[in-house]
């Protein structure tokens, strides 16, 4: 509050009314006459951004500048400029137009994690755990074996199966089995709507890998990104495959301590180009988790919930093909289960081995469409031999 009643009441009409030009010059005048030049300055402001024209409104705003009270008989306006320079760091201007920004390449950065799961922490997957030894973590921890023999750091593998086995699970444990570095790309983080800012993030991401050699960079769904370029229309996904090629084999790139492991549930989408040697050349087929894995997996995503009498390896035998996804929805479909009748009862009850199992009843493996497709596949459309594996272990389900 200030020590004119009246302007004070002034003040908060005018704040009712702003477009009240006549009541804004009135409470201008009484500014100047109390010497509070700089509010007056901002009320004779508004009402010249209206009417520039406005006499009353020019000599109020000489006035409260400590000009003369009348203006130079020769100025025919307002002198815009001048007033600009003047009042800049009083009265904001009424626009403000921010330039746009430039449409191009940002620099990218990439997380670089330092897993700290390993292979222990993997339940089962025996033969899987063998082929990754073969493959990576034997040649990393045996060098002067590694130099004998003439196996490069250089390596690429593809890991595929059905969707929910654990192939991201996998890469973190590799990555922390050899003490590397660990950074995880999805399309999302590649594909750009400017021209070339794709292929750019691309090359970014192989140069960050690098950068932090020995490191395991993960391609999920690769797919996505290195689909066959006969089936896409359009031309830049074309560029995208082909960017990602150079990078994985390139003239100039020099890969070395660079362990790249993608994932995929479509193995038979992916360019062939990115499966020649000296590429994606390993494929490691993961595949549902075996008993023991089942058993340690339920008994991970029940070991914070209240259980009693729950019989792992029995649920274990009749979740034959579930997922570990799935196996994660049995456990919380269980837990709801119990938790349903406890509200009905009014007394909390534990999760029973009745529950599990009526959580499995309920729920079906998701691996049975992968299959279904994979069968397709492995019988029409493996002349070249390489879902053998694949083949095999379809015959001994069949069975």
């Amino acid at each position: 509050m200030s020590d004119s009643p009246l302007i004070d009441s002034l003040t908060a009409a005018v704040e009712a009314r702003p477009d009240d030009l006549t009541l804004r010059l009135h409470l201008a005048e009484l500014l100047v006459g109390a010497g509070r030049g700089p509010e007056a300055v901002g009320h004779a402001a508004q009402v010249l951004a209206r009417e520039p024209g406005n006499a009353t409104a020019q000599k109020l705003m000489t006035a409260a500048l400590g000009g003369p009270a009348t203006p130079p008989p020769a100025a025919e306006g307002v002198d815009w400029a001048a007033m600009e320079q003047d009042l800049g760091n009083i009265v904001p201007p009424r626009f403000s137009h921010e330039p746009e920004p430039v449409k191009g390449h940002e620099d990218r950065t990439f997380d670089v994690e330092r897993s700290t799961i390993t292979l222990a922490d993997v339940g089962g997957m025996q033969e899987v755990k063998k082929r990754l030894e073969v493959s990576f973590l034997g040649p990393l921890k045996n060098p002067k074996l590694r130099t004998l023999f003439g196996k490069s750091l250089r390596g690429g593998l593809l890991l595929y199966g059905p969707p929910g086995c654990g192939k991201t699970f996998l890469a973190r444990a590799v990555a922390g089995e050899m003490g590397a570095a660990f950074i995880s790309l999805s399309i999302t983080d590649v594909l750009n709507m400017w021209v070339g800012s794709s292929e750019r993030n691309l090359h970014d991401l192989f140069d960050s890998a690098r950068g932090h050699a020995p490191c395991v960079l993960f391609l999920d769904e690769i797919d996505a990104l290195g689909h066959k370029r006969s089936q896409l229309n359009s031309s830049s996904m074309r560029t995208v495959v082909n960017q990602l090629l150079t990078e994985l084999d390139g003239v100039d790139g020099n890969n070395d301590g660079v362990f790249v492991l993608a994932a995929t549930n479509a193995p038979w989408d992916i360019d062939s180009a990115l499966r020649r040697p000296g590429r994606l050349d390993r494929t490691l087929l993961v595949l549902p988790p075996d008993k023991p894995a089942r058993a340690a997996i339920l008994e991970y995503h029940l070991r914070d919930r209240p259980v009693a009498g729950v019989d792992l390896g029995r649920v274990a035998d009749v979740t034959e093909n579930y997922s570990g996804a799935d196996l994660a929805h049995v456990c919380e479909t269980a837990a709801e289960f119990a938790m349903r009748d406890s509200i009905a009862s009014g007394e909390i009850r534990m999760i029973n081995q009745q529950d599990v199992l009526n959580a499995v009843r309920e729920i079906r493996p998701s691996t049975d469409g992968w299959f279904a497709t994979a069968r397709n596949v492995a019988m029409f459309a493996n002349e070249s031999g390489e879902y053998d594996e694949l083949a095999a272990y379809l015959k001994k389900r069949k069975r």
